[in-house]
């Protein structure tokens, strides 16, 4: 009853289109590529004083802005009783219909701008792969609700976590606290995400400008050399651990500020049958997570968290994700009790290591196979090349290491309704899938593993992205066909 008061609603007025306020939003949005036509503008207008060039780009930004708004007009979306129909385009027309009973999901999403002006974008998941199929840009709060209600068929409520404003005022909601971040646990994860993704920025920005300005590499590395005698005779060792501290706090900041602006006020709730996440500090993401459409669940720890009893919990869900994995993080850094709270909200069997049992102990010898092509080229180096090669063999440890303690690691049982895999030595990963949602069992086999008698046993779930998988590395034969006749008459 419910469904149909919305969709009559949202029929009253046929075809809609998105907020007014969009077009501003659209045009800021493209102003950097604007920004960039500038120097064809001033090449155009070179000789003609800067009028000419005020002139030609206020005509620009007119243009633009125009085209904008046609684009703006051009756009509506309709939602009847049993579809979501798109339309857009001038002159090359596209309909787009999505059936609703293939939405898998709806989030809304509040961008620095949309929050500005009080509005939301909201975004349609369906079962046909990780990406979204449909992005409404932007909607007022409440028009955000009403859409959500009526595409998942639910009651339209409120966005919770969002900037309401006036279009909705908060009322009492029915779903309550599973799980939080505190600014102080934000602010550990932050130091946990060391990063030094800003170094690429740097050299891709001095490339930028090299490009514009005409001064490049080359010209960088003339003024080193000249510079080499001075620098070497002020170079001390206290200089280069300062150099060496800069890169590590310039890492450490950045992985702060990336963690703080996606997970700020992390939190997750819970209803009747879903989950509700919102997170972000300038761009305010609100997530549902129907737990009928979690198909497995992944805690994960790196090599300091996991030493310190910190885990990240992780869902792969029917209808996918935006996130690059394919998952929806539901706790990116929570205790073992609060990763097993939330598995069972979810109506998950927990994950129990004393079952698990090791895969076979020729894994190790394939481990050590495989990283033998390292010290070997170390060795080939160090003769051919350079004695100094031979320090080389200092990084050949690790793998090695990694290799004799891979077995130790890498666990697996199959429950009463789940399988269960412990995977990763420095990094750990532990999966839980019920085997309901086991879609198809793949056993393969590598030209080692047919040496050794090997196998490699995958499981796909519905909506899997291209993360990691739950596969059972290196059983024995017989073991393999054994755990895959099972897991196929579970799911026959």
């Amino acid at each position: 009853m419910v469904k149909e008061e919305l969709l009559e609603d949202l029929e009253d007025h046929g075809p809609r289109r998105v907020h007014p306020l969009t077009v501003v939003i659209w045009f800021l949005k493209k102003a950097p590529q604007n920004v960039l036509g500038l120097p064809a503008i001033i090449g155009i207008t070179s000789g003609r004083g800067l009028g000419w060039i005020a002139l030609a780009a206020v005509v620009v930004g007119a243009a633009s802005l125009v085209w904008t708004w046609i684009n703006w007009r051009r756009f509506t979306y309709e939602v009847t009783d049993s579809e979501l129909v798109i339309e857009r385009g001038l002159l090359n027309r596209t309909r787009r219909s999505i059936p609703l009973e293939r939405i898998q999901d709806v989030g809304i999403e509040q961008g620095p701008l949309s929050r500005i002006f009080g509005l939301a974008e909201v975004r349609v998941e369906t079962g046909g792969g990780d990406k979204d199929e449909a992005v409404l840009d932007s909607v007022t709060l409440s028009e955000a609700a009403r859409l959500r209600g009526a595409l998942r068929g639910a009651p339209a409520r409120p966005t919770v976590g969002l900037d309401t404003g006036e279009d909705a005022p908060p009322v009492e909601d029915t779903l309550t606290d599973v799980f939080a971040m505190s600014p102080g646990r934000v602010l550990l994860l932050g130091l946990f995400s060391f990063s030094l993704v800003w170094i690429a920025a740097l050299a891709t920005g001095i490339q930028f400008l090299g490009d514009a300005l005409g001064f490049g590499w080359d010209e960088v590395a003339d003024m080193a050399r000249s510079a080499q005698g001075e620098v070497q005779s002020r170079l001390t060792y206290s200089t280069g651990f300062g150099l060496f501290g800069l890169v590590v706090v310039l890492g450490v900041v950045t992985g702060v500020a990336r963690t703080v602006l996606r997970e700020w006020n992390f939190k997750l709730r819970a209803g009747i049958g879903r989950f509700r996440r919102t997170r972000g500090l300038l761009t305010r993401s609100e997530v549902v997570v129907a737990m009928r459409r979690i198909q497995l669940a992944l805690i994960q720890r790196g090599p300091f968290r996991g030493l310190l009893g910190w885990n990240a919990l992780s869902v792969q869900t029917l209808g996918g994700s935006n996130d690059p994995s394919g998952r929806q993080v539901m706790a990116p850094l929570a205790r073992d009790y609060e990763v097993a709270g939330i598995v069972a909200r979810a109506g998950l069997p927990p994950f129990e290591r004393l079952p698990l049992r090791p895969v076979a102990p020729a894994h190790i010898l394939r481990a050590l196979i495989l990283a033998v092509p390292l010290p070997l080229a170390v060795i080939a180096a160090a003769l051919l090349l350079t004695p100094f090669a031979w320090l080389g063999l200092i990084l050949t440890l690790p793998p090695v290491l990694t290799a004799l303690l891979q077995r130790r690691y890498h666990r697996y049982a199959l429950r009463s309704a789940s399988l269960q895999v412990m995977r990763g030595v420095l990094a750990q990963r532990d999966w839980i899938v019920p085997v309901e949602n086991v879609q198809v069992v793949t056993l393969r086999q590598g030209l080692i593993q047919r040496w050794l008698g090997l196998v490699t046993l995958e499981v796909d779930t519905a909506g899997a992205g291209m993360g990691a998988t739950p596969a059972v590395v290196d059983v024995a034969l017989e073991d393999g066909a054994t755990l895959a006749r099972d897991l196929a008459a579970g799911i026959s």
